[in-house]
């Protein structure tokens, strides 16, 4: 298990740039995680937001699990959804309760903030099937549809 669950704040660059470095590698996609890397002004605001989260484990230091969600006020009643955008942990890592612990660490930042629901996407591929079981263990699965819509490039 690791040393530490650490919630990242402005001051923590270091450890989300790390943060990022494993994203890009766990979930095998370098193009989206490092090659239009945020500036550093980007990042602290981003880590100084309500409505961002992001949890690190760290073994010996080193960042060895994350975990980054957006919190959504709602307008229908005064509450917040979170909403779980990415989670990996590093394969040297994994089957130690790691990504349990993130996901209960963020139940309770969660709490903390009234919110009434965390919600997570997997892709129905072989890929996601780990994540899936995991999901699968401590919440109810929904079967949705989830469509992107593109942003028109503006001149």
């Amino acid at each position: 298990m690791p040393t530490l669950l650490q919630a990242l704040g402005p001051a923590d660059l270091g450890l989300m740039r790390a943060l990022n470095d494993l994203y890009g590698v766990v979930f095998d996609d370098p193009d989206s995680y490092h090659r239009k890397r945020p500036s550093a002004a980007y990042l602290e605001r981003l880590l100084g937001s309500d409505s961002f989260i992001a949890l690190v484990a760290l073994d010996d230091g080193a960042v060895v699990g994350g975990l980054c969600a957006y919190v959504l006020q709602k307008f229908e009643q005064e509450r917040a959804e979170v909403y779980i955008y990415d989670l990996a942990v590093a394969p040297t890592h994994r089957r130690r309760g790691l990504a349990t612990a993130l996901i209960g660490a963020l139940q309770a930042r969660a709490a903390a903030l009234g919110a009434w629901v965390i919600f997570v996407q997997a892709d129905q591929g072989e890929e996601d099937a780990p994540a899936i079981a995991l999901y699968e263990k401590i919440g109810l699965r929904e079967e949705v549809l989830h469509f992107d819509l593109p942003v028109p490039v503006q001149s």
